[in-house]
C-alpha cells in the first residue's frame, strides 16, 4: 500500500512539474494579464505610472517564486520574498496607497493565478482524478504561499509607512498636496510653510533615476541636483523640492517674465553636460498658483510618456515637446493605444529599423502638410528620397493615407513617443502579412499610393 501511494504521488509531482513548466515557458505573458487584472480591479493601484510597472515586476517575482517551489518540493517557510513585492509593498507606503489594496492585490492575483493553473491542467487532458490531485497540490502551494507573502509584504509596508512619515519633511509635503488640489488657498499662509513663492511663474519638473541606476541617497541627490540646476538660471527665489517617494521628487523653479521663454532650452544645455544627471520630466512654465499645479500635471504627463517608453527615452521629457501632450492623453490605456496603433498602421507599427525610418518620414510628411520638399529639407534627404520612403510607408501599411490621415497621424506620434511599447515586436507571428490579415480579420491589399 505505501509502495503505491509513494507511486501515486510520484506520478501527481511530475505531472505538477510538466503543468508548472508549461506555465513557466508563459511566465512573461501570465504575469502582464494578471498585472491587468489587478490594476482594473483595484483602483489605488493605477494612479503612478511607475507604481504600475513596478506592480508586474512584483507580480513576476511571486509567480516565479511559486513556481520554483512547486518544482523543487520547497518549503514556503524556506523561500526568500522577492526583491520587486518588497519593494513593491514599500512604494506603496511612499505614495500613501491603504496597505488593504495591497492585501486586496495579493488575494485577487492569487484567484486569477488559480485560473491560470486549471486552464492549463484541462488543456493537458489529463485522467479526471489526476488532474485533481494536480490542482490540488498546486493550489495548496499557492495558498501557503500567498498567506506567507503577504504577512512579509504587510510588515515591510508598515515599517516603510512609519519611516516615510518619520523621516519626510511633513509639514512641507502635506501642505504642497494639499496646494496641488483644485481648492482656495491663503497664498500667504501656504507661501510661508512651504518657503516658496507662489505669486510667481513656475517650471515644474519631476526628476527621478531609472530603476537600474542605484547610486544611493537618491533624495538627497535629487534634491542637490535641482539647487544646482536652479542655480545655473535666471531665477526670482530657491526652487522647491518634495520627496514624491523613495526615488523621485518634485520640484518647482520660480522664474521672471523674461526668463521663462528660454528656460527649457537653459535647462537641456545643463542636464546635457552632467553625466549624473537624473531623467526629468518638464511643465510649461505658469504663472500664480494655477501655474504652480498645471504645470506640476504636465510634468506628470511628460513623465508617464518618459516611464512608457522605456530605455529608449530621452534624458529631458518636456510637456512642450511635439506630440507628447497628444501621445500623453492617447497613451493612458496603453493597451488600447497599442491595439489600436496596430489597427491604424498595420506593418508600418513593426518594431525594425526599417520601419523606424518610413514612420519618422511619413510622420514628418504629414506635419508639413504632405509636402515632400519641406520634408526633404528637415529631414535633410533628397526629394525623391522622401517621396520612395512616403511610398514604401503606404505600401507596409497596406491602404492609402488619405481618408484617415488624422488617425494615422496620431498613431504616428504615439510609435514616436512609445516606441516598442506599442509596436509589434519583429518576431512576433503578428508581424507579418498574414498575421495582421488574421488580427485586424480584413484583407490587407498592396492599396494605392499617397493619395490626399
Amino acid at each position: 500500500m505505501a509502495d503505491r501511494r509513494r507511486s501515486e504521488e510520484a506520478v501527481v509531482s511530475a505531472s505538477a512539474a510538466t503543468i508548472e513548466g508549461l506555465l513557466r515557458a508563459r511566465l512573461g505573458e501570465v504575469s502582464r494579464s494578471i498585472q491587468q487584472i489587478l490594476a482594473a480591479e483595484i483602483s489605488e493601484l493605477r494612479g503612478d505610472s511607475q507604481l504600475v510597472e513596478l506592480l508586474g515586476a512584483s507580480v513576476e517575482g511571486n509567480i516565479d517564486t511559486v513556481f520554483h517551489a512547486l518544482r523543487y518540493d520547497i518549503p514556503i517557510e524556506r523561500v526568500e520574498p522577492p526583491t520587486a513585492a518588497l519593494e513593491y509593498a514599500r512604494r506603496l507606503a511612499q505614495h500613501g496607497v491603504p496597505s488593504n489594496a495591497l492585501v486586496r492585490a495579493y488575494r485577487l492575483g492569487q484567484q486569477a493565478l488559480l485560473d491560470v493553473i486549471l486552464d492549463e491542467i484541462r488543456a493537458a487532458d489529463l485522467e479526471p482524478r489526476l488532474s485533481l490531485d494536480v490542482y490540488e497540490r498546486m493550489t495548496t502551494v499557492t495558498f501557503r504561499y500567498i498567506d506567507w507573502i503577504s504577512q512579509h509584504a504587510v510588515g515591510v509596508y508598515d515599517i516603510e509607512r512609519d519611516r516615510w512619515s518619520e523621516n519626510r519633511n511633513s509639514v512641507r509635503a502635506v501642505r504642497v498636496r494639499e496646494l496641488l488640489d483644485d481648492g482656495e488657498v491663503d497664498l500667504d499662509a501656504v507661501t510661508a510653510a512651504i518657503r516658496y513663492p507662489l505669486r510667481r511663474i513656475h517650471l515644474a519638473l519631476i526628476l527621478w533615476y531609472p530603476a537600474d541606476v542605484n547610486v544611493g541617497n537618491e533624495l538627497v541627490r535629487l534634491e542637490r541636483f535641482l539647487r544646482e540646476l536652479t542655480e545655473s538660471l535666471p531665477t526670482q527665489g530657491s526652487a522647491l523640492f518634495v520627496a514624491a517617494d523613495r526615488v523621485s521628487g518634485w520640484g518647482w523653479i520660480p522664474l521672471g517674465v523674461d526668463a521663462a521663454p528660454t528656460v527649457e532650452e537653459l535647462v537641456r544645455r545643463f542636464i546635457a553636460e552632467r553625466h549624473d544627471a537624473p531623467c526629468v520630466a518638464l511643465g510649461t512654465p505658469l504663472p500664480d498658483v494655477e501655474g504652480f499645479r498645471r504645470s506640476h500635471r504636465q510634468a506628470e504627463n511628460a513623465r508617464d510618456v518618459a516611464i512608457a517608453a522605456g530605455p529608449r527615452a530621452l534624458r529631458v521629457t518636456a510637456s512642450s515637446d511635439p506630440g507628447l501632450s497628444a501621445a500623453a492623453l492617447l497613451g493612458g490605456d496603453l493597451s488600447e493605444a497599442r491595439a489600436w496603433v496596430r489597427d491604424i498602421l498595420g506593418l508600418l507599427a513593426t518594431n525594425s529599423d526599417n520601419d523606424a525610418r518610413l514612420r519618422d518620414t511619413l510622420r514628418v510628411f504629414l506635419q508639413h502638410g504632405a509636402s515632400y520638399k519641406a520634408a526633404a529639407d528637415e529631414l535633410n534627404l533628397h526629394f525623391n528620397s522622401v517621396k520612395y520612403r512616403v511610398q514604401r510607408a503606404v505600401d507596409r501599411r497596406g491602404r492609402s493615407i488619405g481618408e484617415d490621415r488624422l488617425d494615422i497621424e496620431l498613431a504616428l506620434v504615439i510609435c514616436h513617443w512609445f516606441g516598442p511599447a506599442v509596436l509589434w515586436p519583429v518576431d512576433d507571428g503578428h508581424a507579418t502579412t498574414d498575421g495582421i490579415r488574421r488580427a485586424n480579420r480584413s484583407p490587407v491589399g498592396p492599396g494605392p499610393g499617397p493619395s490626399m
